[in-house]
């Protein structure tokens, strides 16, 4: 298998990266019920490429170039088979305590990898600290609950006579209109009320539109409590302009959670660090190693400067899982949603100890001069238009005219089969997404991607003609 997978990633090039199959494809290929017997593992082997491989999008092609990058790299897929053959469930500290203080350690190096305030890393010594979530939706429902949970807390004090169902109904979160629909989400499973507020014409939430929006439910007598601020929009990488949006939120006494999901990895290159100017105003921030730090999924990592707001909005603590050492280490099942965690932070130890801190800037630099390199060569074709700033590894673009015909030309490309993009829409206007994606990437492979692009546009053009 090892082989196997060595011989899948360093051929990736030469396989289609969407597999033609339609729905339902899988099912004649399998026997209806499971074997009696035993198989041979070489009959198992035999039918990866035939069952699973010809049904796979293959998102380490460095011709896919569809929504954002998911890491992968040798030294965290051996990490993620030690995790494997450990099998620990860290829930407690007692559960596994490496499984706990490899985590603590980790978000640690991490942390300062980033630029993060002390105030939110564990050897502060405070009671802040990281903590590996499933995926960035975890963490933004992770912290609307504890942000919840603080507000509660806080209105009781002042009126003791309300309740909590009376309470909730008055709450109401803010995002910008442009957030990620996990956002959203994390409002209906909240229970509360969100508002996605309106962008300013570079797509990013500013200050002054918030405090607005929170002036008016204040004044119709709701209770603002959380307020989410995204650095690096998913359909443009946009980045709301935090330091005025924290200010805002510590004039209010509201939570406000940074979810940074693809770019907070850009931070660790201190050039990049301006976009997250205001950053030790927020109460928790996210981001997905996962993405863009070549550590396999699953492994986001969120920081929260007072964590007891989560534990207490989630304790039950029912004798079987006490232990003696409690108090003096985290028990990270306080920290999330579920109750059982793997052992994610090997992946997080294995990288970062393999590449390097200076290794891994250098491949997040050469991903944004790539996206910069297909801005280029995409504006010396007068028939296209870069639509917004390019910041990270992602260029939006489209071709000059209606919407209709930016349709054709995603069906004509996805329809052709060599590369893979999806769109986005704002105010009405279609465009195309093209994300530097796989770690494979090189100059050659944009070139590439590019003359399909530029064939697919001959074709719909010539149609319309």
């Amino acid at each position: 298998m090892t082989d196997y997978i060595a011989e899948y990633l360093e051929n990736i090039r030469d396989r289609q990266v969407v597999p033609s199959v339609k729905p339902g494809y899988l099912r004649p290929l399998v026997p209806e019920q499971a074997p009696e017997k035993p198989e041979p593992w070489t009959a198992v082997m035999a039918d990866i490429e035939r069952v699973v491989m010809s049904g796979v999008t293959h998102w380490h092609s460095p011709r896919f170039h569809a929504y954002f990058p998911t890491a992968n790299s040798y030294p965290s897929i051996v990490a993620d088979m030690l995790s494997g053959a450990i099998a620990c469930i860290g829930f407690t500290w007692i559960a596994s305590p490496a499984c706990t203080e490899l985590e603590v350690v980790m978000l640690d190096w991490l942390g300062q990898m980033l630029g993060l305030p002390e105030e939110f890393l564990a050897r502060s010594g405070g009671e802040a600290g990281g903590v590996i979530q499933g995926t960035a939706s975890e963490a933004t429902l992770v912290a609307l609950l504890g942000a919840k949970s603080r507000t509660i807390h806080r209105i009781k004090e002042k009126h003791p006579e309300w309740t909590d169902v009376e309470i909730m109904s008055k709450l109401v979160g803010y995002c910008n209109k442009q957030a990620h629909s996990s956002v959203e989400r994390a409002g209906l499973l909240g229970g509360v009320k969100l508002r996605s507020l309106n962008p300013d014409n570079k797509r990013r939430l500013r200050g002054e539109t918030l405090r607005e929006a929170i002036k008016e439910d204040i004044y119709n007598g709701l209770i603002p409590f959380y307020v989410v601020a995204t650095l690096g929009t998913t359909s443009t990488c946009a980045f709301d302009v935090l330091d005025e949006i924290g200010d805002v939120c510590r004039e209010h006494d509201v939570w406000l959670h940074i979810d940074a999901a693809y770019a907070g990895s850009s931070f660790i290159c201190p050039e990049n660090r301006y976009l997250m100017k205001g950053v030790e105003k927020a109460d928790s921030f996210n981001f997905n190693p996962h993405k863009w730090l070549l550590v396999n999924f699953d492994c986001s990592a969120m920081w929260l400067k007072q964590p007891r707001w989560i534990v207490d909005a989630f304790n039950v603590d029912p004798l079987y899982l006490k232990h003696d050492q409690q108090g003096s280490a985290p028990d990270y099942r306080h920290w999330q949603i579920p109750l059982g965690r793997r052992f994610r932070s090997l992946k997080l130890w294995f990288v970062l100890r393999l590449y390097g801190i200076e290794n891994l800037q250098k491949y997040i630099r050469k991903h944004i001069s790539l996206a910069h390199f297909f801005e280029k060569i995409c504006q010396e074709d007068s028939r296209f238009e870069v639509v917004e700033e390019v910041l990270m590894g992602l260029v939006c673009f489209r071709l000059k005219g209606n919407n209709e015909i930016n349709e054709a030309l995603l069906r004509r490309i996805n329809g052709r089969g060599k590369i893979h993009l999806v769109p986005s829409k704002i105010d009405d206007s279609y465009f195309l997404r093209f994300a530097i994606c796989s770690r494979f990437s090189e100059e050659a492979d944009i070139r590439e991607s590019w003359e399909e692009i530029q064939a697919s546009a001959n074709d719909v053009l010539a149609e319309i003609k």
